[in-house]
């Protein structure tokens, strides 16, 4: 995390937090000598995120390259069962529905949420989409580390015919300033699973605000499918920003113009500002771009799709290289 004044504060909400749930939350830490990042584990009793929209493992909660700070964070509450008070690039895997089994579930019965376990449906149809739901079974974490990186593996039995093992590494590029996640989905199951998973990414560049010091750019001529407002314009292959975000205030929009091939995975943010940026590459097609952000933080969301027959195994890549560039370069 980084030293200011700011972030402290931050941290100090969380811990504080953490301790009214009865325990600090589990943590660890990885470095490569050029990148720090600390990591918050899965746990079912005090664990930091225990809410069922995002996959437990991975949830980075600070990430450190030359000074600057990526990570950290953004929300104004923190309740470990609230759908986004979660940090760093965390994924959701998302179905037709709320999760795998869900139409064939009656009211108390379960369904799967990969990277959650099963959960329970509950009487009525939540109103809102990202409900926290009732976990019935967590399914069985086994976590494995280095000094440079960190394996998830969450193993489920059948719910409702849908069965899985997924792996997930965090792993820091030896002599680079990279982050690499790597993933593995296995269906143990009898039911085909097909789902989008998106990284939310969820970044905090060195505290800044969401404003005119920010960039964002893509590798195709892409194009802004939703209200933009006055907050954000698109011109060569650059989304940036007219103004800064008021609190309270989000915008989002769907980015279209990739085409079928993986190259197109490539989305980098910077700050011109402080001269911190980031660029994001993934070893899929793209099938889906949203931009979302808030006052505090940045989020393109990146969608790679996959059907995986009982028996079968996917696997998906994603990296991510930390630079830094001139302050105050024109944008």
């Amino acid at each position: 995390m980084s030293s200011k004044a700011a972030t402290l504060v931050w941290v100090a909400v969380a811990w504080f937090a953490g301790r009214l749930s009865g325990a600090d939350p589990p943590r660890a830490d990885i470095a490569n000598g050029l990148i720090r990042a600390g990591l918050y584990l899965p746990d079912p009793e005090s664990g930091y995120y225990r809410a069922t929209r995002f996959d437990w493992s991975g949830v980075i909660s600070s990430l450190e390259y030359k000074g600057h700070s990526y990570f950290g964070p953004w929300f104004e509450k923190y309740d470990p069962k609230i759908h986004d008070a979660i940090m760093g690039p965390v994924e959701e895997f998302t179905t037709e529905g709320p999760g795998f089994g869900y139409q064939d579930a009656q009211p108390g019965g379960t369904f799967l949420r990969i990277g959650v376990g099963a959960v329970r449906r509950p009487a009525q149809p939540p109103v809102e989409r990202f409900f926290t739901y009732d976990i019935i079974d967590h399914g069985r974490w086994t976590i494995q580390r280095g000094p440079d990186w960190i394996a998830f593996t969450h193993e489920m039995p059948p719910t409702a015919g849908y069965a899985y093992v997924y792996r997930k590494t965090v792993r820091l590029t030896k002599d680079k300033p990279e982050l690499v996640l790597e993933h593995s989905l296995k269906n143990t199951g009898r039911h085909t699973i097909s789902t989008s998973v998106y990284d939310h990414n969820f970044f905090v560049i060195d505290e800044q605000p969401s404003g005119p010091d920010f960039v964002v750019k893509f590798p195709f001529d892409a194009q802004a499918d939703g209200n933009l407002k006055d907050i954000l314009e698109l011109r060569d292959k650059q989304v940036r920003y007219r103004r800064k975000l008021e609190k309270n205030e989000t915008v989002i929009t769907p980015i279209s113009g990739f085409g079928q091939s993986a190259s197109d995975y490539e989305i980098a943010v910077e700050n011109h500002k402080t001269g911190a940026g980031v660029k994001v590459t993934g070893d899929r097609p793209l099938t889906q771009v949203v931009l979302w952000s808030a006052p505090r933080v940045l989020s393109p969301e990146a969608y790679v799709s996959m059907k995986i027959a009982p028996g079968e195994v996917q696997t998906w890549r994603m990296a991510y290289e930390f630079y830094t560039l001139p302050t105050g370069e024109t944008q």
